[in-house]
Parts: structure tokens; sequence; C-alpha cells
């Protein structure tokens, strides 16, 4: 089966399919927000991601979320909780983490399965 990759900078892809699931890298904002700012940020690049490569939000099989701050889980979560479909919910966690830069809330990173 082949190995399909997306948009790869020399580092990572950003998106990988390999048969019928879709593997997206972490995903962060480059806004300046509050962590309700920053998850709606990223929740729109997996959006975007995923449409482009044969998915949706609805075919989200795992997240792995990541917080600069445990504190900020509930501010994060209201988002999340608002963006997932009911009866759509994936397989999920969530670890507090120190980021690559001092601005970054959240990263997210998804695994899929394609329409």
């Amino acid at each position: 089966m082949e190995i399909k990759r997306y948009e790869g900078t020399g580092r990572m892809s950003r998106a990988v399919v390999y048969g019928d699931t879709i593997y997206l890298c972490g995903q962060t904002s480059a806004e300046q927000a509050d962590m309700a700012g920053q998850t709606k940020a990223v929740l729109a690049k997996i959006e975007d991601l995923l449409g482009k490569y044969g998915s949706d939000k609805d075919h989200i099989l795992s997240a792995t979320i990541y917080v600069k701050d445990m504190a900020l889980f509930n501010e994060m979560n209201g988002v999340w909780d608002a963006w997932v479909n009911d009866g759509c919910e994936p397989a999920r966690c969530c670890v507090e983490a120190r980021m690559a830069s001092d601005a970054i809330l959240v990263e997210i990173s998804i695994v899929a399965a394609v329409k």
C-alpha cells in the first residue's frame, strides 16, 4: 500500500495518508489569542486539512491534545465540545506539555478515516 505525504517541510509532513487513514501533524495557532481563540484557530486548520485530503471532523478517530497549562483545560474543552458533533466524538487524550514557543497554548494532532 502506498504512503502519500503532503506539504512536507524537510522535517515533517502536514498530512500523511496511508490506506484509508489520514494522520495530521500537530496543529498550532499563529494567533496571539487566549486559549479559546487559539483552540478555534487550530480546529479550523484541522477542518481545512481534513477536507483537503479526503475527510472531515466527523471521521476523526483520535485526537491528542497538548495544553500549555492544565488551568486552561476547561477553556479549551468549551471550544472542543461545541465543535465536535454528537455521536462523532473521537478517542482523545489531553496532556500538559511545554510548547515550542511561549505564545502557543494548545497543539492538536489528529488521526482520521478517509470518507
